[in-house]
């Protein structure tokens, strides 16, 4: 997975890729889980999603035929691939850490929480901030992570009525991969 998402990241020839790749590794995105208790809450789950994400909207594109409409091909591999990036935290601190229980045992119904040590914020804000201190993010893709989570985010009442073809194709690629792809079955 790590080279596949590297590999994708280079192909878009974007000015700094090569200092966010750097940081992303170092920053533990490869090895970050996705969510505290839901998808992929283990570690690589954060590339495993953010892959799931990319084949997802570009099988979209595809289908939807949009693919040429817009500078779409490195738009889409960078908003899917860097959607959650705030999700491996900020600050050289996780955002998910190991959720022990009084016990010292390791939770199994919620094996992360997230880390107190690091202020409040959306992992949407934490995604743009990071990956435009190394690179140029569009207005597209800016707007695109920002509003990914759609209306189910906290940003939901500014988004209504201006969505764009490429904030919704991220959003539900990513609903997609979270609420179908990723979920395992409870028995």
């Amino acid at each position: 997975m790590r080279e596949k998402i590297i590999e994708l990241l280079r192909s878009t020839e974007r000015p700094f890729i090569e200092s966010l790749i750097n940081h992303m590794d170092e920053g533990g995105f490869f090895n970050a889980a996705c969510s505290s208790q839901y998808h992929l809450c283990k570690s690589g789950g954060l590339a495993e999603h953010s892959l799931n994400v990319y084949t997802t909207m570009n099988n979209m594109a595809v289908s939807l035929e949009v693919y040429d409409t817009i500078k779409f091909q490195d738009e889409l591999i960078l908003t899917s691939l860097l959607h959650d990036l705030g999700k491996m935290g900020q600050f050289g601190k996780q955002l998910y850490v190991e959720n022990y229980l009084a016990s010292g045992e390791l939770s199994s119904k919620k094996p992360y929480t997230t880390n107190k040590l690091l202020l409040s914020v959306p992992h949407e804000i934490r995604s743009i901030q990071i990956a435009s201190q190394f690179i140029e993010l569009t207005e597209e893709e800016s707007f695109a992570i920002l509003y990914h989570n759609g209306m189910y985010g906290d940003l939901k009442y500014q988004l209504q009525g201006k969505e764009t073809p490429l904030q919704m194709l991220l959003h539900f690629a990513d609903m997609w991969c979270s609420r179908v792809i990723e979920v395992e079955v409870k028995k």
